[in-house]
């Protein structure tokens, strides 16, 4: 059975579940379960490699000793052992670092959903028929992984934590992380840009123990939900970060401004904050006072000035508001053009992130260190026959080609057009700026506008008379 199949038939068992409710709850309770799987395959690797290697898990809670036994404790037994013995003790770890601080991060806030023993023995089962150690099967299971996360997009509010992999994809290879720097997603989600980053950095320079010891330690990801906290920690397990315990559950947010000195300062950070929300009361007070708000992306951006070294190399996904807002929006963008030399704005049009949102959006790309002096825009277009991205017609990562070529070799074009800082401070640090060099259909030849107006006229009347006519022959019969 192939794993996209084995993935497909643990979904259709959970969903004869009765406590199981909807794809963000089903997603859920696999993450969990896929996370113990992964963390004991691993153990197994490392106990072979290493010879000291000592599990921070009591026997009887390692999957290997519960789980892994196709005939094994089932039913009612085997629901009252996770319920009252599995979550008990690992939600108590005592450890503040290392394998044991990872598992007690991840399973803080998780839950067990699934009401019947049989049914969660028989997922078990399914899982697994999955070898971790097994490099084919490992690579394979990280795109089927890339596509559960994907189902999150339609899955309510958890839409918010995953970002099109040809997005981050596109981003990450624009900003191009290299080995040494230290690479932070402040609100990362379930991980994909930070998977991105690694699997980049990887085919860059990784060549030797040390140098994959030097990206190990480089990682550094914070999510406030404890859903997208523990898939993306899941996810750093998949892609070999052996302790993720860079991956912090907690809000970045909540910690005061100047607080986070040179020592929190980073090379790269790539992010796609969450937008459209307000934080909780209080936290804009961690904020100097004349860039005090309670939206998310807006914070977010001036967390990202603060936390980069200079030098250090910056991208964020924005909403069209964050362009054109005014008062506390205007200001923060005076700072960002202030510190940082904000070099690109790629334009992205309706429907990237639907189901989630149907909002336009933005990739700016900026070095910190140094003024804005001319901001060049790219209007990333829909490809051929295209209307609108959606779930079954996503966004693709081929369709970036043309901003790579141009990227490197700038040039003036129909989707390309540069503006320069004197235009930005005189329009009040407004950052929408519209294509110039496409001709607004407002602006077209009225006669010409008029005929094809006539024209549709006729062809509804026609339509309408057609369907008359049919109707009527239909009743007569």
């Amino acid at each position: 059975m192939s794993l996209s199949t084995t993935v497909k038939s643990i979904q259709d068992i959970m969903r004869k579940d009765v406590g199981v409710d909807g794809d963000a709850q089903r997603i859920s309770q696999l993450g969990w379960m896929l996370f113990l799987k992964i963390f004991d395959d691993h153990e197994s690797e490392l106990e072979v490699l290493r010879d000291n290697y000592k599990s921070p898990l009591p026997s009887r809670l390692r999957w290997r000793n519960w789980a892994a036994d196709a005939e094994g404790i089932t039913g009612d037994e085997l629901t009252d052992f996770v319920n009252n013995d599995l979550f008990r003790n690992l939600k108590n770890l005592t450890a503040t670092t290392g394998r044991a601080a990872v598992l007690r991060a991840a399973f803080e806030d998780a839950y067990n959903y699934m009401k019947s023993g049989t049914l969660l023995r028989q997922v078990i089962n399914k899982i697994n028929e999955v070898n971790f150690n097994s490099a084919s099967d490992r690579h394979l299971f990280g795109d089927i992984y890339e596509q559960l996360l994907r189902d999150l997009q339609g899955a309510g509010n958890a839409g918010e934590y995953y970002t099109p992999r040809a997005v981050t994809q596109f981003m990450v290879d624009m900003v191009n992380p290299q080995l040494g720097e230290r690479i932070l997603d402040p609100a990362c989600g379930t991980g994909g840009f930070l998977t991105c980053a690694i699997e980049h950095v990887r085919k860059q320079g990784v060549k030797t123990p040390a140098d994959e010891e030097i990206l190990q330690a480089s990682i550094h990801g914070v999510e406030k939900k404890p859903l997208p906290h523990l898939l993306c920690t899941t996810n750093m397990l998949l892609h070999g970060i052996e302790v993720p315990s860079q991956i912090r559950h907690d809000n970045t947010l909540a910690r005061p401004l100047r607080d986070y000195g040179p020592k929190d300062r980073v090379d790269v950070i790539i992010t796609n904050p969450p937008f459209g929300g307000m934080e909780e009361d209080g936290i804009e007070q961690n904020f100097p006072a004349t860039i005090r708000t309670k939206e998310t992306a807006d914070l977010f951006l001036v967390l990202i000035m603060h936390l980069m070294k200079d030098g250090g190399r910056g991208a964020i996904v924005l909403p069209d508001g964050t362009l054109f807002g005014e008062g506390v929006k205007t200001r923060i963008k005076e700072e960002l053009l202030t510190q940082c030399n904000l070099h690109t704005i790629v334009r992205l049009p309706n429907g990237v992130f639907a189901p989630y949102t149907g909002i336009k959006t933005n990739l700016l790309f900026f070095t910190k260190g140094e003024p804005t002096r001319e901001i060049w825009y790219y209007e990333h277009p829909y490809p051929p026959g295209v209307k609108s991205y959606n779930k079954t017609k996503p966004i693709h990562i081929d369709e970036f080609k043309a901003e790579k070529a141009w990227w490197k070799k700038r040039k003036e074009s129909e989707l390309a057009w540069r503006v320069p800082i004197e235009q930005i401070k005189a329009s009040g640090y407004n950052l929408d700026i519209k294509n110039p060099n496409v001709v607004d259909p407002g602006h077209a030849d009225p006669d010409k506008l008029l005929l094809e107006y006539q024209q549709l006229v006729k062809a509804v009347n026609d339509t309408r008379e057609k369907l008359k006519r049919e109707l009527q022959s239909a009743l007569e019969r």
